[in-house]
């Protein structure tokens, strides 16, 4: 059975540093492609950035410099470092794995920057 579990969040000063980590079980999604989203009440979940299994990454213009992406793939763990928050960057994160016709989701751990 496959599933993720997020874990990190939390509140945050403008300016202030997070992690968030997700936790997945379920070998197949080392295959994989795995994203991190986020989604605030009212908007449609927006693509934050993604990881390949071969560790190459891409992320969203709107958090381009600030946050990275990392996996750890023998401990079936992938992070987010998020730097430099700003409270735009509010919301509801999740992860997302496995193939892109039917991935996995996590419930998502939620973010507030705030002073």
């Amino acid at each position: 059975q496959v599933r993720l579990v997020e874990s990190g969040g939390g509140l945050v000063q403008p300016g202030g540093s997070l992690r968030l980590s997700c936790t997945f079980s379920g070998s197949i999604l080392r295959q994989f492609a795995m994203g991190w989203y986020r989604q605030t009440p009212g908007k449609q979940r927006e693509w934050v950035g993604s990881i390949a299994p071969d560790r190459s990454t891409n992320y969203a213009d709107s958090v381009k410099g600030r946050f990275t992406i990392s996996r750890d793939n023998a401990e079936n763990t992938m992070f987010l470092e998020m730097n430099r928050l700003r409270p735009e960057d509010t919301a509801v994160y999740y992860c997302r794995g496995g193939p892109s016709t039917s991935p996995y989701w996590g419930r998502g751990t939620q973010v507030t920057v705030s002073s």
